[in-house]
């Protein structure tokens, strides 16, 4: 054989090589530009309040609304992708999710920005399923701990670079500019996966589950009515709150009963023989109620304790996304050699171990203390996501990883949703247990404020050393508030050690193994 016959079978391969790093590129621009969007509006609320004329409670529907809508419709997108085919799926999701984003940025009343981003929502709840897998099939098996380390870090690292973004957007440019940023990358994403991603195989026979849908979208809906406005309207002493929990639980159960016994339900119960999936579904939603709630947390504490602006408090917590994005590549190397529960344990235990720290800051811990911490927990967030995702569907046939991205997905967000209301909701009402505990011992008899500098400055029978002594009250209820929420953070990450014992170290199955699909990159 020669040297030019040996040469020619190199060519598709290379062609293909380069059709996967394009099919890879814009697959993480929409990882990303859906994972910011879930935090980036965030510290603009108070400058879209005022543009659009809304009170505080109303303009909490700017995230309410893309929260919910992106819950709602997480579950169907592997219906939409088997019924329509991924490739036109994906990205009538993505020109429908741009689209949609320049037209929040253009939102001029509050009832348009609300409907714009429910909109927003809806068509964001298919990026992240598809764009896992697609990665998963571009991938064989002993690559797929490094193509899920790729997506992971948008997944991961998009919620928390989000804030920083946003608070830079809005401080150098205006809150629209949140919006308009996704328009680039959303074009760019929408050309490389028109010309460079392959149709996939497809059931144009495949009737829709409205059934399972609607009961399965109004026990969603609810959860998040009730853990959005629970705090607010003080839990289950509201009729509301309950009226919610009622409809949610029932919706849930019929949506379970439909899927058991429907001949064709919304989501296949055979995935769920799958032990390393079922193991996967657990672990990730009792990560899920950790993974955001800490960096919900940080911002409030960094700004209203710690005296800092929004686009500083914004770069002391943009580290923490370097050390995900280290340990996510760290991670997707060891994942091939290493059992996956070791480097999981790994990383839940210094989760523990740094939310823990957090739980004895005051506003005096210094900024280096304060990066420290959560550089080593995103390192930890990384040991834990990456080997989840190659546990969980190491042995999972092919032919459901549509419907198990898209589940995998709304979990970490049910999730996240219950953390971070339960997380909010321990701090304020430790706030206000420890502001009524500490106030009780304040009196005019108190010995401590009849003399010396407290005497004239904290005088409790004087106007404004009343309102001096509540000031510094609020200040240290606020303290042992935050003390008490990253405790119960801590708490909340145990249950996770347990959820190892679900998974066990398999072999990838037969049936998705081998070469990726050709259909992706010829």
């Amino acid at each position: 054989m020669t040297a030019a016959d040996a040469s020619v079978p190199t060519a598709p391969r290379a062609s293909a090589g380069r059709k996967r790093l394009i099919v890879t590129v814009c697959t993480m621009a929409a990882t990303l530009m859906q994972a910011l969007d879930n935090t980036i509006a965030n510290v603009s609320l108070p400058h879209m309040q005022g543009s659009l004329s809304a009170s505080a409670d109303q303009i909490t529907w700017v995230l309410t609304a893309y929260i919910i809508a992106a819950a709602i419709m997480t579950a169907p997108v592997g219906w939409f992708t088997n019924r329509f085919g991924r490739k036109k799926f994906f990205i009538a999701t993505l020109v429908g999710f741009t689209v949609t984003s320049a037209l929040c940025g253009l939102a001029q009343s509050l009832p348009e920005m609300v409907l714009f981003r429910l909109l927003q929502g809806g068509f964001g709840a298919a990026l992240i399923p598809l764009s896992q897998t697609t990665m998963l099939d571009l991938y064989p098996p002993h690559q797929r701990g490094m193509a899920m380390a790729l997506w992971g870090m948008g997944v991961m690292v998009g919620p928390i670079l989000g804030p920083t973004l946003g608070g830079v957007l809005t401080d150098l440019y205006d809150w629209r500019w949140v919006f308009y940023v996704n328009l680039p990358f959303g074009i760019l994403a929408t050309a490389g996966l028109l010309f460079f991603l392959d149709e996939q195989p497809r059931n144009a026979r495949l009737r829709f589950d409205w059934i399972g849908f609607a009961a399965l979208g109004l026990a969603l809906g609810a959860l998040q009515l009730m853990l959005d406005r629970g705090e607010g309207k003080d839990w289950f002493g509201s009729p509301e709150i309950i009226a919610e929990a009622v409809i949610g639980g029932f919706a849930f159960y019929l949506f379970a009963v439909h899927m058991l016994t429907a001949e064709k339900p919304l989501l296949p119960p055979r995935m769920f023989r799958d032990r390393n999936f079922v193991g996967g579904l657990t672990m990730m939603l009792a990560m899920g109620l950790v993974m955001l709630s800490s960096a919900a947390l940080l911002p409030p504490f960094l700004q209203n304790l710690g005296g800092l602006s929004v686009t500083q408090a914004g770069l002391l917590m943009a580290p923490r996304g370097f050390g995900t994005m280290a340990a996510m590549l760290i991670a997707g190397k060891l994942s091939s050699r290493v059992d996956p529960r070791l480097l999981m344990l790994f990383g839940i235990v210094l989760l523990i171990g740094t939310i823990g720290q957090m739980s004895f800051w005051t506003p005096a811990v210094s900024q280096n203390s304060i990066l420290v911490t959560t550089i080593i927990q995103g390192f930890g967030m990384g040991f834990v996501f990456i080997p989840l995702q190659v546990a969980a569907f190491a042995t999972l046939p092919a032919e459901y990883r549509a419907d198990a991205t898209s589940l995998f997905s709304l979990m970490r967000n049910i999730g996240a949703a219950i953390g971070v209301s339960l997380s909010v909701a321990v701090l304020t009402r430790s706030a206000s247990i420890a502001h009524s505990q500490l106030a009780e011992t304040i009196t005019p008899f108190n010995r401590l404020l009849q003399s010396g500098t407290p005497g004239l400055i904290l005088n409790p029978a004087l106007p404004i050393g009343l309102a001096a002594i509540d000031g510094e009250i609020t200040v240290q209820s606020q303290i042992i508030g935050f003390m008490s929420a990253f405790r119960f953070m801590m708490l909340t990450s145990v249950p996770a050690l347990f959820a190892l014992l679900l998974l066990r170290n398999a072999k990838p199955a037969a049936r998705s193994s081998g070469p990726p699909k050709a259909a992706a990159l010829d």
